[in-house]
Order: C-alpha cells, then structure tokens, then sequence
C-alpha cells in the first residue's frame, strides 16, 4: 500500500473506532458544535482489537498499526464530528446551523448578511441538499449548475450537504463579495 492511502485509512480506521467505542461508553457521543472533547477518566483500561495489530485504546488516545503511521485523539475526534456535522446538515434547519458555524469562522458576516443568505437559499432549494432542478441541471443547497462544480470543494458533493455549503458560501464570496448582494441578483434575474 502507498503512503498517500495510510493516513484516509488510518483514519477511517479512527472512526469506526470512535462508533465502537460510543457504543461502549456515551460521553465519545455527547460533543457539539464549539465544545472541547474530552476523553473520560477510566478505571480500568478500555482497548478495542479491530484488526491485529490495529487497537483502539482509550488511556492513550492513540490507533496503533504495528510499524505503520498513527493518528491521534484529536485526528478521531475532527473526523467523528465531522461526520455529526453531514448528519446534521441534512435537515434544513441543522444547514442553517452548519452553515452560520462555517460563516462565523470563515467569512465573517454579519445577521443581515445571514439573512441574505437563508432567503437566498430557501428560493433556491429550501436548504435542501438532494434539490436538483431537471430544467436547468442546478443541483444542492446553492443549485450549483453545472453540479460538478463543486468538485473544487470536495468530490462527495452529491451526498454531503457540508460540502454543498462550503461551496456556495465560497461562490457568493468570490462572484458577488456578500449574501445580500447575491440576493439582490437573483431578484433581478431569477437566479445568481
């Protein structure tokens, strides 16, 4: 196996590990959005064989692979909430959520803007992710047309409604620099 394929695995590897280990003691599952994880003091150590010589172990936070690379706590943690945040971004409430999470930390807008960006969104697909118009081919939350667009974010656009946000987020800012300013244009037009 190369080396460029090591760290997606050891670190899917890292998530199937946080799912077992959730299922054996619920504080790995009680993270949200801008809280710390922290792992639980145990009395007795808790080690999960998944594969030898792979083992999930709780007391050092670390995946170990024989003499391959590891990935730590920290790596198992991003990937298991990143996967809450796809679950959450289903709904069009919890894209709502996800996407004022990834505005506050990367564009910076303010309430109006945001409420630019909930009328936008709603005219365009009612924030739904598997919106696809059969007439002019837009697709996702943003109706990126053509779809395939949003490969430049992350190939899994078809069933991640993160990275439809991400997407149109990063459209909005570089073609009209604001939410109200796309807005704006797809009264005039009917689209942005």
């Amino acid at each position: 196996m190369g080396k460029s394929f090591r760290k997606p695995i050891i670190i899917m590897t890292a998530a199937f590990g946080i799912t077992v280990l959730a299922t054996v003691n619920t504080t790995f599952a009680q993270v949200g959005f801008g809280k710390a994880v922290v792992l639980p003091d145990a009395t007795t150590p808790v080690s999960i064989l998944i594969d030898p010589p792979t083992a999930i172990t709780d007391q050092t936070g670390i995946v170990e692979l024989g003499t391959g690379a590891a990935a730590d706590s920290g790596e198992m943690a991003l990937v298991s909430l990143a996967a809450r945040q796809v679950q959450l971004a289903k709904s069009s409430a919890g894209a709502k959520q996800v996407a004022a999470a990834l505005n506050a930390t990367t564009y910076k807008w303010g309430a109006r803007q945001m409420s630019c960006l909930s009328s936008l969104w709603n005219r365009e697909s009612h924030w739904n992710f598997q919106a696809h118009n059969y007439y002019s081919g837009a697709t996702g939350i943003a109706q990126a047309m053509p779809a395939d667009k949003m490969d430049v974010v992350a190939t899994d656009w078809r069933t991640n409604p993160v990275t439809q946000i991400k997407w149109g987020l990063r459209y909005i800012k570089i073609r009209y620099g604001t939410p109200c300013k796309a807005l704006a244009r797809s009264h005039w037009s009917g689209y942005y």
